[in-house]
């Protein structure tokens, strides 16, 4: 489906936005009518991203922010409120992954990073925008899990305990708000042509592998204020 005006109107909040699936889901959000707010370290980066975004007639805000710091992320949280008064749309997609080694081998510095970007980060996340989301009249949180947070996988280590805790999280959160008008899912996009599986496969062909576009059809259908769709998790391929 071409991009139209499915998002008309609402905003979001996208993190891991400079790359990969979070940049591709924050184009197609803006292509779709979304404000969208750009998160990741990386400020060149992002200010490319919002670049081209603004060139195709879209309109994204760039937030250069490390997600470990918690205290920016509340901050965030009160310039959004400031500035919207409310949040539609949040797409928890940053995560980290070090290296692939058995759990012994992992270093503690890696180990603590993996967790607070892939986790950690997500809940400081959830404690500044749900109060946002409940404004909204249809509020979507959104985040991005993987195969072996729920299918264990030899030498994945802090990654997989990192997208483990992330889906309980998210479950959590969806019991939590069942009965009002937001709806949280997880989205497990499968094998896509990013840098981080690249650094992961480094023997396969990223010829093979769909590009990040080609994911996110299902992230636009989980964000429409129509969808229905709660607690779960959601194959894009």
């Amino acid at each position: 489906m071409s991009a139209g005006a499915r998002l008309a109107g609402r905003t979001a909040v996208v993190t891991g936005a400079s790359r990969g699936i979070g940049a591709a889901v924050a184009a197609r959000f803006a292509a779709e009518g979304a404000h969208v707010y750009g998160v990741a370290r990386s400020g060149e980066a992002l200010a490319a991203l919002t670049g081209r975004i603004a060139a195709a007639g879209g309109a994204a805000t760039a937030v250069p922010l490390d997600l470990a710091d918690g205290p920016a992320v509340d901050r965030l949280g009160g310039a959004i409120a400031e500035r919207h008064g409310r949040l539609d749309i949040l797409v928890g997609n940053a995560a980290l992954l070090t290296g692939l080694s058995p759990l012994g081998h992992i270093r503690p510095h890696e180990w603590d990073r993996t967790i607070d970007i892939g986790l950690t980060a997500n809940w400081r996340l959830l404690r500044a925008f749900d109060p946002l989301l409940r404004r909204s009249p249809s509020g979507r949180a959104i985040f991005v899990s993987s195969g072996v947070g729920h299918r264990p996988r030899a030498y994945w280590g802090a990654y997989a305990v990192a997208k483990a805790g992330l889906e309980m999280l998210a479950r959590v959160y969806a019991a939590e708000v069942l009965k009002t008008t937001v709806r949280a899912n997880l989205i497990d996009p499968g094998a896509v042509r990013t840098a981080m599986r690249a650094r992961a496969m480094p023997g396969e062909d990223p010829a093979t592998l769909p590009p990040p576009d080609a994911v996110t059809e299902t992230f636009v259908a989980l964000a429409e204020p129509a969808c229905r769709r709660h607690g779960e998790i959601v194959r894009a391929q």
